[in-house]
């Protein structure tokens, strides 16, 4: 390894130290590989080693995670997509490079040349995607990608742009930035003028567009209920609890298993600055359970009840943001000046609502997945009016996937269901404390007995 001029020998030691011993195992397990990770603790080392699997489309079946003093052990039972053991020796090699050694740990990103980043963020209502792309359309700002989330009546929107004209950053003139920033706060606050509209700019690419928008979305406080009915049986189920005895606070989240769930969930523990010093993720059928030991940076753990009860939205919003809803579409066509503001305005005009939308341009091609529904309650869309989308721009470049919408339970059954939200989902937690995660440490042989 080349080391960066600027460090000195003890500093090169250090890093030696801290560095993340990797073991990827294919014998243990029959159904999983097993990716064990040793590293030092410190705050968010365990979020970019989910993140790395998790880039990787790989899901995260089962989980140990437990910490001695300043080290960190992570054991993860991992599949690919279609639920096989790793098998390609490139991506066992990719993973153990990514997960032992951050190159972004030494250099910074390089600004992007010729591309400006915009976030935006607001209140979401129909038709406001089509309006800010319109926006952009019209200012001659070419669309490279985007990213786009909603949750909770907000929206978070990251835009990768470039001037269509001359191909320069357009932050690279001031007073086209200044134009094109008030016209997109202008369409963030509506006609009605609604508050908390953002916009910001920058020339350092996004290092990973999810851990941002998730970022975005708690600061925008997207997790904030309109009423307390808001959280009712559809909420993820997320107890916390006070281990006295142990000084941990005890988190457990059970809901229904989709991809990157744990991604999201460790996004919003690091983002609030919690501290995970063990942990238990299982599966069983088509439920995930989660269960974190943990406290603040400072090792306190949670102190009050508006604390707790927090918590409890922010991991139900975590969860609820990438949720699919509605139908997904699919686009792949021929670029041309315009193109997304003329696809989301025809979504617009026949009534369906784009919940979640990624879109993206590579050379002299436009592709995207836009999920649909008919209002923001994630009705189903019309089909009627989705076969009347398809032929206005093309069947044959956007078709159609119908995903069902996810049903969130508890083991509790349909009797304890709103007593269980309510009171944020307090009797979830009390199967595994103290039982399967003992259990699992045990059998690691992290512990002596697990009685």
């Amino acid at each position: 390894m080349e080391w960066p001029s600027c460090l000195n020998e003890y500093e090169k030691l250090i890093i030696r130290m801290d560095t993340p011993r990797v073991v990827i195992d294919n014998a243990v397990c029959p159904t999983a590989t097993l990716v064990k990770v040793d590293s030092a603790r410190k705050h968010g080392i365990l979020l970019e080693a989910v993140q790395v699997l998790t880039d990787l489309n790989l899901s995260i079946k089962k989980a140990y995670i437990s910490s001695d003093g300043r080290w960190f052990m992570d054991v993860f039972h991992v599949t690919d997509q279609f639920g096989r053991k790793l098998a390609d020796d490139s991506v066992i090699s990719y993973l153990e490079q990514s997960l032992d050694m951050k190159e972004h740990d030494f250099h910074r990103p390089d600004s992007a040349e010729g591309l400006t980043v915009l976030e935006l963020t607001g209140a979401d209502r129909p038709g406001l995607l089509s309006e800010v792309f319109a926006v952009l359309a019209d200012l001659c700002c070419g669309v490279v990608d985007a990213k786009v989330w909603t949750h909770n009546g907000r929206i978070a929107c990251l835009v990768t742009v470039k001037d269509k004209l001359s191909g320069c950053p357009i932050d690279g003139d001031p007073q086209q930035l200044h134009h094109v920033e008030s016209r997109l706060r202008h369409v963030l606050k509506g006609d009605n003028g609604v508050c908390g509209a953002r916009t910001a700019v920058t020339s350092i690419p996004v290092a990973h567009t999810d851990r941002r928008l998730h970022q975005m979305m708690f600061s925008d406080r997207d997790y904030e209920r309109h009423s307390p009915s808001a959280a009712s049986s559809t909420s993820p189920a997320v107890s916390v609890q006070n281990w006295v005895e142990k000084g941990y606070s005890v988190v457990a989240v059970q809901c229904r298993d989709r991809p990157k769930l744990l991604f999201d969930v460790m996004c919003t523990l690091t983002d609030m600055e919690y501290v995970v010093f063990h942990g238990t993720i299982d599966t069983d059928g088509d439920v995930a359970h989660q269960e974190f030991y943990i406290r603040h940076k400072d090792g306190s753990p949670i102190s009050s009840e508006a604390e707790r009860q927090r918590m409890i939205q922010c991991l139900q919003a975590a969860i609820e943001r990438r949720a699919t809803e509605g139908i997904r579409l699919e686009l792949c066509i021929e670029d041309r000046a315009g193109l997304f503001s003329e696809v989301t305005r025809t979504f617009r005009e026949n009534g369906l609502l784009v919940t979640r939308a990624e879109v993206s341009t590579k050379g002299d091609t436009a592709s995207g997945v836009f999920y649909v529904t008919s209002d923001a309650a994630g009705q189903p869309a019309d089909p009627k009016a989705v076969d009347a989308v398809r032929q206005r721009i093309g069947a044959d470049y956007l078709t159609v996937k119908e995903e069902k919408r996810p049903q969130y339970r508890s083991k509790a059954g349909d009797d304890g269901d709103e007593e269980a939200q309510g009171s944020g989902g307090v009797g979830i937690g009390l199967f595994y404390l103290g039982n399967l995660f003992w259990r699992n440490l045990y059998n690691l042989g992290l512990i002596k007995s697990c009685s």
